[in-house]
């Protein structure tokens, strides 16, 4: 095991795609880093998602520039990490929009979140002295909201915990396309340091229950038929499943920490270890899978003295 999360040494530059995945619709995705969604209305936009930096957004931005001169109007965080908010500001936006759980979420750990974040994947907080702090959303709800771009209607949900307890996507109705935020990925590991595992599952449930004609899930590639949304929520329900049943097994057994972590190594590598942040996510994924077999059910807040101690736990 190496003695570093391997993240801090992933400096290699990913590839951006900005493609129409409907009418008027964008996916900005990059081989397994944090997309984007665009949904073009009638007089102006929303941007799911916003990057890490105000410096990174820009890219976003200046891609939207090339396809309509309808202003960003709205941004919507699907949840609160830093990589997804703190590029918020520079969309200049009317609204900022999140449920109210991840607003209750950056009031606990917000500021936690981004230090322990940036410490871990530097290279995706390019600019970072661009962040002008915590991104605040100035819109909340709680389980449902819709917003109107001119005539076009874009249902944003609540539909439960996974993730984090406050995750939304949101949905385009007359399209019938969804932005999933990490709720759902693609040939990228899922990160659950700070996630409901046991609710997950049922979450997932919720969305296929929708059959988008089309998904832009949290990292990968956009997914542009509905057998391949199908593949990429059944993908992501594996993937938490064999973590969660793992490490629960593992606890009764009563295993370690790093006897967990080895265990679920075994059964999750030989089907997911060449996913995108695999090797980044795994110990946090354990460590979290671990806490909530033990019974611990509101996730621990990540901070980089805590990253610390974790992973010395799992060197053992």
């Amino acid at each position: 095991m190496s003695k570093s999360f391997a993240s801090t040494g992933d400096m290699s530059q990913k590839n951006v795609t900005f493609a129409e995945i409907g009418p008027d619709l964008y996916a900005y995705t990059a081989e397994g880093d944090p997309n984007s969604g665009v949904i073009v209305g009638e007089d102006c936009c929303m941007v799911i998602d916003a990057q890490a930096t105000p410096a990174m957004a820009s890219d976003v931005i200046a891609r939207v520039a090339k396809i309509t001169d309808k202003p960003i109007r709205y941004v919507v965080l699907t949840h609160y990490h830093a990589v997804r908010v703190l590029g918020a500001s520079a969309y200049d936006a009317h609204g900022v929009i999140a449920s109210d759980a991840t607003y209750r979420l950056i009031e606990e750990r917000g500021q936690q979140d981004w230090e322990s974040e940036f410490g871990r994947f530097p290279r995706l907080f390019q600019d970072a002295e661009s962040i002008p702090g915590l991104t605040w959303p100035d819109l909340v709800f709680g389980e449902e909201l819709t917003v109107f771009l001119g005539k076009r209607e874009v249902k944003l949900y609540h539909l439960g915990a996974g993730h984090t307890a406050g995750d939304i996507v949101a949905w385009v109705p007359d399209a019938e396309v969804m932005f999933s935020g990490d709720l759902v990925e693609f040939h990228s590991a899922c990160y659950c340091g700070d996630a409901h595992l046991r609710d997950w599952p049922g979450t997932l449930d919720m969305i296929r229950g929708f059959d988008p004609r089309a998904l832009v899930p949290g990292r990968g590639d956009a997914l542009t038929n509905r057998a391949t949304v199908h593949e990429a929520i059944a993908m992501t329900r594996d993937f938490v499943s064999s973590l969660y049943t793992t490490a629960e097994l593992s606890v009764a057994r009563g295993r370690s920490l790093k006897e967990t972590y080895q265990e679920a190594r075994a059964v999750m590598d030989p089907k997911f270890a060449d996913f995108a942040i695999y090797e980044h996510c795994q110990p946090f994924n354990v460590a979290r899978a671990f806490d909530e077999a033990s019974g611990i059910d509101h996730p621990v807040i990540w901070t980089a003295e805590r990253d610390r101690e974790m992973w010395a736990a799992l060197q053992g």
